[in-house]
């Protein structure tokens, strides 16, 4: 019933993705949403998403932000590792997430999203032909929209983790 909204793949943080794993298998293109998956809310970046990003370009992937922010948030979190960015994003529109892959030179088989909502990263990113990570929200505190789409993904996780029988 709720299949189309499960992720590929759930796990606790942005930071613990297997990246060496995931570029062992061919991915070469990565696409985060920036808060409460790689920051809490409205934060700059800060020494662990340095850290990761350092990771990542030593690696050999692509990144891209992709966020239904505005360009300042987008851009001032994006200065100092340089990535490519799309800002009103309008996810979960498929358009952006193909944007992103054509930004970043990949292709849906060769590119992951990590995001930590359901109904806007991951839905997009199922809906675009793109692997997916869900990761667990950094920070509690959030804009009442996503407060109020939180109740309905537990429902939505519920059923998840159960089809996983991690529940």
């Amino acid at each position: 019933m709720f299949q189309c909204f499960f992720p590929d793949e759930y796990l606790d943080s942005a930071y613990a993705v297997d990246y060496e794993g995931l570029y062992e298998q061919g991915y070469r293109g990565l696409i985060f949403d920036i808060d409460n998956t790689l920051v809490p809310h409205g934060a700059p970046q800060d020494e662990r998403s340095l850290r990761l990003f350092s990771r990542l370009k030593k690696l050999g992937f692509q990144c891209c932000f992709l966020s239904n922010n505005k360009r300042e948030r987008v851009e001032s979190f994006n200065r100092p590792v340089g990535q490519k960015f799309i800002e009103n994003a309008h996810k979960p529109s498929v358009k952006n997430y193909e944007r992103a892959m054509n930004l970043m030179g990949t292709d849906r088989k060769s590119t992951v999203f990590i995001g930590d909502q359901l109904f806007t990263d991951i839905w997009g990113a199922k809906r675009a032909g793109i692997r997916n990570i869900l990761v667990k929200p950094l920070h509690p505190k959030e804009e009442i929209q996503i407060v109020l789409k939180r109740y309905l993904e537990k429902i939505v996780l519920h059923f998840y983790l159960k089809e996983e029988g991690r529940e």
